[in-house]
Order: structure tokens, then sequence, then C-alpha cells
């Protein structure tokens, strides 16, 4: 049993000074059992003492008394720090401001999401017409008492009738599908059960639609069973889920997964198939109008992206990587598909592109120019028309609809701009601001910048940084510095209420574009995964050395932050450089390497990190695997690990496991904790009370443990 003493802060008052008194608290974590599992890889014996923490906590009475003990020293170390309440409701003020997603149209009405400010989750509301009352039509926060039961998914017939909707509970990836009939205004007894990673597409005929499901996993492992087998159904409206038509299945393919679409003319189904998270995918394609015709192969290997964007008849546009990593739109005559027949539309440049649209008959199509987003409108033959002017350097997403629609709204976001909606006129190129939130906040009162730094291998590497003015940069400020790098998933500037909580409290936020992301094509993408993923870290490492070495911070003043794969960034940069971080947050962290792919999605995964099948790439796994890298007598930083009880996609596991070893090992005096909420999954859904309640926990153990001197905390009752 280890046993560790950690001095608490105690402060006079909210934001006040420091008080001479300190308390002692010692931390006594579990005496958590050590089993003598070995496995064998490839000749090579590797020790798995946690294995049982594997189990899931509803099955296994251990498990969920090992949660229990140490939710209970968490709090209550928590519940000590004197900032704590004040965090929480600064964070609850800054949080309450009315919030709008951008409208979009779907059967000849309007939709849009809005939230009062505080709500656990935002309604659905409709309009007719922009210039019409809106009017209610979902409100998730009725479906469960505290919020956790969410809308996960919606689809809507042509004519405008029907609407498919998706709920998720507890945050877990598997969703529950209703239907709704919107000329009556009452739920139909559609239910349709055991989805995940998968939307729904209606035939023109609004009788019926396409959707993807697995098979029931087996009692009591729902949570944690290896999703494999999905399959492509039709589902007509009234019916019972078990008379469902089977459309498409490849048993011969467990891995294979199915994404299914319906053009806008309602001629052709499209499938895509993939087999992991990556880009790369086949394509079939199903004529609608030959009852009895099947799928047949327009892309049969997976090679390379192709996303599709729209068709003229039998002339389908895709967005594709193949012969151009950055990105380029062709086009492909299912009369003749083979390769040497695809036609340029749009040629590749040298920024990627990261997103299209068909509206207008025009594409809308998004760059990213040095992690910033620019937007172009190009007719189908490939000439430009104009670009869509934005507000500044931020991001810009949004423009959907239908092809015949004549407007569409996109959102502007940046880290000192909340998301602002606007109303394009897609044939005279005007724009018009549509809403803008009031947030309580001057946004000229912050600094927001990038820079370039060198990573280990002198690759140059984008990081926005961003303070509030005034602030004395020597060396000594909190720092919190986030990145995630894997999967091409592009981090761009946004703006967060947590951010500014955190921004005001004197703390400077980093936010590091590291390779294995997509924001500089997939090359960018390629550079930071499988055996190069150690690149990743390297270029995590070399920014907070960046931040010390040009006086934001010091080493005992930086914490580092991420989730899921960013979880691991944080898990393996703690663990090759415990000496270089104040504080880490690894949050729902992908942490044994080893076993990652033998649970729910995580075997998508491997086309990003490797199968440890595979001997060469078990060693680089092995390597840089967090839980296998923890070193006994190191001293290891102040560690929060955030997971939750319900996490489907990286099961809570990893988190147990690296927690239990990391609590064994600790040389140190600084805590190791891990906070574990229930009902609760990944992070998508999560009611807004968690996600400010888990925010002010970690933001108290930062300050805690980062700041000299306790920060001033304005809130409105102190102002």
């Amino acid at each position: 049993m280890r046993i560790f003493s950690v001095a608490l802060i105690l402060t006079l008052s909210l934001g006040g000074v420091l008080a001479d008194s300190k308390e002692s608290l010692s931390l006594d974590y579990p005496d958590t059992k050590k089993g003598d599992v070995v496995d064998d890889y490839h000749g090579t014996q590797v020790k798995d003492p946690y294995r049982w923490l594997e189990e899931d906590a509803r099955e296994s009475k251990q498990v969920e008394q090992w949660i229990e003990a140490e939710n209970k020293i968490t709090f209550s170390y928590l519940e000590r720090i004197p900032e704590r309440t004040a965090i929480e409701n600064r964070l609850t003020e800054l949080w309450d401001y009315e919030k709008y997603s951008s409208p979009f149209k779907a059967g000849g009405r309007y939709y849009y999401f809005y939230n009062t400010g505080l709500q656990n989750q935002s309604a659905l509301f409709t309009q007719d017409s922009l210039d019409d009352e809106p009017r209610k039509l979902l409100d998730p926060n009725t479906w469960s008492d505290d919020g956790t039961v969410a809308l996960a998914g919606m689809s809507f017939s042509d004519d405008g009738r029907y609407m498919a909707y998706a709920k998720s509970s507890a945050g877990s990836d598997w969703q529950e599908w209703f239907l709704f009939d919107l000329e009556k205004g009452e739920e139909l007894g559609d239910h349709l059960k055991w989805t995940k990673f998968t939307g729904t597409s209606w035939t023109p005929d609004s009788k019926g639609f396409f959707y993807s499901r697995f098979d029931a996993p087996p009692p009591g492992e729902q949570f944690k069973a290896l999703n494999q087998n999905q399959k492509v159904f039709y589902h007509r409206v009234g019916a019972d889920q078990s008379r469902d038509v089977l459309v498409y299945a490849r048993p011969d393919q467990p891995n294979w997964g199915f994404g299914s679409e319906v053009t806008e003319d309602g001629h052709y189904l499209i499938i895509s198939v993939y087999e992991g998270t990556d880009n790369r995918n086949r394509v079939f394609v199903k004529d609608l109008f030959e009852p009895y015709g099947m799928p047949v192969p327009l892309v049969g290997h997976i090679e390379n992206e192709y996303s599709f964007v729209g068709n003229d008849g039998p002339t389908f546009y895709f967005r594709t990587d193949l012969d151009a990593p950055k990105g380029r739109i062709i086009a492909i005559d299912v009369r003749h598909p083979e390769p040497e027949n695809y036609r340029e539309i749009i040629p590749e440049t040298e920024h990627p592109l990261s997103g299209v649209s068909l509206k207008g008959n025009l594409f809308i199509l998004t760059y990213l120019q040095d992690v910033t987003s620019s937007v172009k409108i190009v007719r189908t033959d490939g000439s430009h028309v104009r670009d869509v002017e934005l507000p500044g350097k931020g991001s810009a997403g949004g423009f959907g609809g239908k092809r015949s629609d004549l407007d569409t709204f996109y959102s502007y976001t940046s880290f000192n701009t909340p998301s602002t909606i606007y109303r394009y006129d897609i044939v005279t190129g005007e724009t018009k601001l549509f809403r803008r939130p009031d947030v309580k906040f001057d946004p000229e009162a912050y600094v927001v910048k990038q820079v370039f730094y060198e990573s280990k291998d002198g690759t140059r590497i984008p990081m926005f940084i961003a303070h509030r003015k005034g602030i004395k940069l020597d060396g000594n400020t909190p720092t919190m510095l986030y990145g995630y790098g894997g999967f091409s998933i592009s981090l761009t500037p946004g703006f967060s209420v947590t951010r500014l909580a955190w921004m005001e409290m004197g703390g400077v936020y980093a936010l590091a574009n590291l390779r294995g992301g997509g924001e500089y094509g997939e090359e960018w993408h390629d550079a930071g995964r499988l055996h190069n993923k150690q690149n990743v870290f390297d270029d995590f490492i070399a920014a907070a050395e960046w931040l010390i070495d040009n006086d934001y911070t010091s080493k005992d003043k930086l914490a580092i932050m991420g989730g899921s794969n960013g979880g691991l960034l944080v898990g393996a940069c703690l663990t090759q450089r415990p000496d270089l971080f104040g504080v880490a947050v690894p949050a729902v962290g992908v942490m044994d390497m080893l076993r990652y792919h033998k649970f729910t999605a995580g075997r998508y995964w491997v086309d990003d990190y490797g199968s440890p099948d595979d001997p060469e790439y078990f060693k680089t796994l092995y390597a840089y695997s967090p839980y296998h890298n923890i070193k006994q007598g190191t001293k290891y930083p102040a560690t929060i690990i955030t997971t939750a009880d319900t996490d489907d996609r990286v099961v809570p596991g990893h988190s147990f496991k690296f927690a239990a070893a990391l609590q064994e090992a600790q040389g140190g005096d600084a805590p190791i904790l891990i906070r574990v909420e229930t009902k609760a999954g990944h992070g998508g859904g999560k009611p807004t009370k968690k996600r400010i309640e888990e925010t002010a926990d970690v933001y108290s153990f930062l300050v805690d443990n980062l700041y000299d001197e306790a920060p001033v905390i304005e809130t409105e009752a102190t102002e």
C-alpha cells in the first residue's frame, strides 16, 4: 500500500491571498491486488498484473469497489481545495448564455438546436420559414431526470413527413432509433436497437430508410464486446425491426463497416465500406430502380479515400486523396468505373481540402491554410466563382443542405470569438450575420497568436497560444498545453468557455497541431501513425520545451492535457518525460497498446496504431504503451486521470490499469488520482452539469498543483 503526503494550500477567501497555514493530507491509495497474468508476444513475456480491472464494474463487484475507493480519495482531495467552489461558479456563469446551432433545411422546413444556457441537452426546433415562429420539436431534457439521455442522430424523409431520430444513454455509442410523424405530431411505434456508427438515409418515396447495425452482444458485454459483422438493412415505416430487409453483409469480412447514403435524385444507394478509422474506403453502388439488383463495386480496392459528394445521373463526384495527399475532386462514371476513366474536376492545391458540399449546383470547398479556414465556390466544371470572405483567421464550418438550395448557413469561431452564424446566398455571394451569441467577455482583452517551432527531427510544427493581455510572461505562468495528433483529425481555432475561464485565472492556453492529424493533409497524418507514432510524442515534448525556453512557463508550471487518442499522447509523454511537466491530465485515454484492439471499437484503430498481433508493430507499440512503460520509483508529476463507467469507445479498463500501476510506482510526493464519472461515456452527449463539474474538478487540481498564489476568480457575486 502506497501512502503519500501532499500539501494543500489554504486561501482566506475566493481569489484571496495565500494563507500561511497548510494542511497535510494523506492519500491512502487502495491496496490494489496484483495478478500473475503474463502474455507471450512473439517471444517477449509481458506482465499484466491489473488485468482484472478490465472487467465491467456492472459485472464485477471487485472492480465496482475499487472505483468507489478511488473516487472517494479523489473527491476528498478535490473538496479540500478552497478555489473549487469559485471555479465551478465562474464556469456556470460563463456557460449560461443562449446557444444556437446553424440552421439546416430538410423536407421543406428549417431546423436548428437551441439551449437556453445551462440546459443539460439542447432542444431541436423547427420553422416552416425563417420568418415564422419556431416550434420545439424534441427536447432531450425530458427523457431523463439527469440529462444523461441524449439525441444522437436524426434524418428526415424527402416529403418532410417523417423524422428518424436516435437516443443514446449514459454516453454510450449504442443508439436506439425511433420515428416521429411530423404531420400528426406524434411518435410511431418503430424502435431499432443495436446500432452504432451509423446514420439513416431515406428512399425518395419516404416509405423507409437504410441503416447499419450489429448483432446483439452477449449478455452483460454490451459495453465491452468487440464490434464486428456490421450489416446494412432497410427499415420500412411501421414495421418491426425483425422484418427489416438485409441489404448487404460480408460474413467473410467481419471487420468491414458500412455507411449508406441515397443519392439526392433517389436513383442510387452508395455503400461506403471501411475497415478502420482511416479515410480509406471501398465504394459499392446499388441501383434502386432495379429492385432485385445487388450492390456492385464501384471502387473495389481499399487504398485511398473516396468520399461521395453528389452526382449528375451516372456521374458521381468524390473527394479523394488518390494521387493527391491534400485532396482533390474527381468524377467517376458508374458505366465506366475503371480508374483510367476517372476525370479530375478540381485539382489538388498546396492546402488540404478539409470539407466539400454541393449546393446550388456549386461546390463549396473548405481548405486549411496553416490550420485556419478558407472557403472557395467552384462550378461543377472546375471553374472558380468566388471566395467566401470570412471574418478573420479561424474555423468555418457548416454549408449544409440540399443541392437545390440557394442559401446555406455556416459558423465561424476562433479562440476569442464565440461561434457566430452567418447566412450565405449562394447565387449572389452575399453573407449576412444571422446570430451572434451574447457571451459576457471582452475579446479585445485576449492575445491570440500562432507560432511555429521545430520538433526533434527538425519538422516545423504550428502551435496556437492564447492568454489574457497584460499577464507577466516571466517563465512562471501556469500553462495548459493541449494536443491530439491522430486519425487525421485537425485541431482548429475555436471558442470555449472552459478555455476562457482558464485564461481569466491568468493561465496560458497552448494548442499544438501535432503530426498524425490532418492539418497538412495525408502526408502529415502518415508522419504520425503506425511506426511513425513516436513523432507525435516528440512534437508534443518539443512544444513543451519551446514554451519553457521562450519564458511562457516552467516545468513546474506546465500542465499537459488530451482526451482519447490525446489521452494516449499525455500518457506516453508522461512516462517518457516525467521530469518535464508539473501536471498531467489524460482523459479517456488508450493506455494499453497491446490489448486495445480486443474491446468494442478498438479494432478500428489498427489503421492508425498497427496491430500488436504483428511482430513488427508489437515492438513499436510496446515501446510507447503508457501502461507498460511505467517505471517503479520514478517521480511522476501530479496526475488526474479521467474516465467514465459507460465509455464503450475507449473502455475504462485502460484508465483503471494505468492509474493502479502509476499509483503503485510513484516515487515522488505528487498525487496520482483517477476520477471516474458515472452514467457517462466517451464524451458525446454528456450533460452540461457533468461537464461543468468535471472541468471544475480538473481546474481545481491544476490550481492546487501549479499556482504559487491563489488566482483571482471573479464571479458575478464578487464583482
